[in-house]
């Protein structure tokens, strides 16, 4: 019997250097996953191509069916609760007879925490340095909680002296002050860690503020490390949250979700519709947005 296929899902970059390195992890996931069969495409849901459209298209081949759709996020935030979700329900709406089943995000998750290791490792020289682990940043306090978890369990069992957490848009603390806290804790040595999987506009503007930081604070050593990038563990974790979700072991964290429970602040989204971005790509659906 043939495997369904797997469609990766992905936000989108002006970036070029972001878009080749989600297609060469695309490529890689077709490699470890075409093992057993199982076809392999992925696609943008904004700013960039190959848009989702062109992806489930290919997948589908004129014979729609079932598939499994992977948020290539590293956590629940708007895109992957909604945004993705969304624009599969207009695939659908173009592919009648298309069904799917939706994977749960990539992160937290020890492969992540074991990279983001490696990364700091690669770019701090001996000693253990504080570690300041920088999220993209999102108005789901879900999302920003699951850096902050990922920040935390980062730094058990290893011999960081400390481990804070900072997001480059949407929610606080920013950059500057996740590292003038460190500095405040006793700092001196920090390694800015961010956590994002491929390169763009927000992970260049976390290194570009933290180089500001550091132009004005010549007393510290802060380095930067690279983003989590494409790599066998990222395409192993992808081929894993493939496998969770044709077993039903889709295990999302729904229980502080903001479109499920009226958290201070935030009760107007709960129940609040989804819709999906418009896409330079997509003919029907060609609004501009600012996101990089």
């Amino acid at each position: 019997m043939t495997p369904p296929p797997l469609l990766l899902a992905a936000h989108g970059t002006r970036d070029p250097a972001g878009v080749a390195a989600f297609a060469a992890l695309a490529a890689r996931v077709g490699d470890l996953a075409g093992q057993d069969g199982t076809r392999v495409a992925g696609g943008f849901i904004e700013l960039s191509a190959p848009a989702l459209r062109d992806a489930v298209s290919s997948l589908v081949n004129g014979h729609p069916a079932a598939m499994v759709a992977i948020p290539l996020m590293l956590s629940a935030a708007g895109h992957a609760k909604g945004d993705i979700p969304a624009a599969l329900a207009r695939e659908r709406r173009r592919h009648p007879g298309l069904t799917w089943t939706y994977a749960r995000p990539l992160g937290p998750h020890p492969a992540l925490l074991e990279l983001l290791a490696a990364r700091i490792a690669a770019v701090s020289g001996p000693g253990a340095p504080a570690v300041l682990l920088v999220g993209r940043g999102s108005t789901d306090p879900d999302a920003n909680a699951d850096v902050v978890k990922t920040a935390r369990l980062l730094w058990e069992g290893r011999d960081y002296p400390l481990a804070e957490t900072a997001f480059v848009s949407l929610a606080r603390p920013d950059v500057a002050e996740g590292l003038e806290r460190c500095r405040l804790l006793g700092a001196r040595r920090i390694v800015v860690a961010r956590y994002f999987l491929f390169p763009g506009v927000l992970p260049d503007r976390v290194a570009e503020q933290a180089a500001a930081y550091a132009a004005a604070h010549p007393e510290l050593e802060i380095e930067c490390t690279d983003v989590l990038g494409d790599c066998d563990e990222i395409a192993a974790l992808v081929y894993e949250r493939y496998h969770e979700a044709l077993a039903g072991d889709v295990r999302m964290n729904c229980d502080v979700c903001v479109y499920r429970i009226a958290m201070p602040g935030f009760e107007h989204r709960v129940g609040e519709p989804q819709h999906p971005h418009d896409h330079p790509h997509d003919p029907a659906h060609s609004g501009v947005h600012a996101h990089g």
